[in-house]
């Protein structure tokens, strides 16, 4: 049995204002940011101690990855019949519900990278990036630091008519992903473990496997329905995000969806988040990189019964490098330090991923738990 979220936790917030959010996409847009803390004199001698281990030790596989999910959603839309769709997940198979019938800067030397455009066709190269994240700089050593930051990374395409949708209603598809997106993964509210309310508001809620899964993850989560399917979540007992930035990569891509008056959305983005523990006197920074395909389709309401404007969630494919495999199913990301694992047994032995290679879909990775080269 999944736990249940106790009242005043994490989870049970209330959504941010309207203001409040609107200032968010803003400075997220503009790439605002808090000025640099030089770190303490303890905090450089970690650093040096880390650097020792790290060049003794070789960029060994320390960190556990794991696939979260791969599902595929069903929908039962009226006027038409059951959808035949595979369903396919990490482990077990399940068939799913539908419808109802009737969203710290980088490193001064890092040039930043032309927005992709198309599947990569290799990772990024490991040798370029030898240093250790710090408080200052917590993208040093990481392929991300030449990335956009948060919102800014998330580029929507040029809209145009397809599958008898209108150029403005292909056009609200497009925002709406990318609102789902920042409000699922770089919303600081949902970060620290709230309740992501503005991504919620943006999907159908006549979606019982979409939406409702959702909401029932976040009220008792568990690994059948796990809210970290969509959403980036942290204990905030235990970690905190370093700064206002976290770095962002991926493609939007657009086209007809499963019938007319629908268009389909596929995103394919990598988030990486630079984490430091809660505790008094802190300072080793860790990164946590989360891949997610994610496929949403809006109907024109004239044609299928769904709510106008929200998303239905097709699919999504989820992998996170850098988070405890150990305690899924708890609704939270899990990061591992190397102050954890120093003098300790290795970890998890499962095949080894590198969390920043964009060249491969996620369903072609090991979809066991494993480790991670890099973080």
């Amino acid at each position: 049995m999944g736990k249940t979220v106790p009242e005043d936790r994490p989870g049970d917030e209330p959504p941010v204002s309207d203001e409040e959010w609107a200032e968010f996409l803003r400075r997220a847009e503009e790439g605002g940011r808090d000025a640099p803390v030089e770190p303490s004199a303890r905090a450089r001698m970690v650093t040096a101690r880390l650097r020792a281990e790290e060049s003794a030790a070789g960029r060994a596989s320390r960190w556990s990855e794991r696939p979260r999910k791969r599902r595929r959603l069903g929908l039962v839309l009226a006027g038409v019949s059951v959808l035949a769709l595979s369903v396919v997940a990490v482990r077990p198979e399940a068939v799913v519900d539908g419808l109802p019938g009737a969203a710290g800067g980088s490193g001064p030397d890092a040039a930043p990278l032309a927005a992709e455009t198309a599947r990569p066709t290799a990772a990024p190269s490991e040798e370029l990036f030898p240093d250790m994240p710090t408080v200052r700089e917590p993208f040093r050593g990481s392929p991300a630091a030449a990335w956009a930051d948060g919102a800014a990374g998330i580029q929507v395409p040029a809209a145009e008519a397809v599958g008898g949708m209108s150029e403005d209603q292909v056009a609200h598809a497009l925002r709406s992903t990318k609102e789902l997106l920042v409000a699922s993964n770089l919303d600081p509210a949902t970060l620290r473990g709230g309740h992501p309310g503005k991504a919620l508001l943006l999907l159908d809620p006549l979606q019982k496997d979409g939406h409702g899964l959702l909401v029932k993850g976040l009220r008792e989560p568990r690994e059948d329905q796990d809210p970290l399917w969509l959403f980036s979540r942290f204990d905030p007992a235990e970690v905190r995000v370093v700064g206002e930035v976290v770095k962002t990569r991926g493609r939007m891509t657009f086209g007809k969806g499963d019938r007319d008056g629908s268009v389909e959305v596929r995103a394919d983005y990598t988030f990486v988040y630079p984490l430091i523990k809660a505790k008094p006197g802190a300072e080793e920074v860790t990164r946590t990189i989360v891949r997610r395909e994610v496929s949403v389709t809006l109907y024109d309401p004239a044609r299928t019964v769904t709510t106008p404007g929200r998303l239905v969630v097709g699919a999504w494919n989820t992998n996170s490098g850098n988070s405890d495999c150990a305690r899924d199913g708890d609704g939270f990301l899990h990061p591992r330090f190397q102050e954890d694992m120093t003098g300790l047994t290795p970890g998890p032995s499962g095949p080894a991923v590198d969390p920043y290679d964009r060249s491969k879909d996620l369903g072609a990775l090991p979809q066991e738990c494993g480790t991670v080269t890099r973080t």
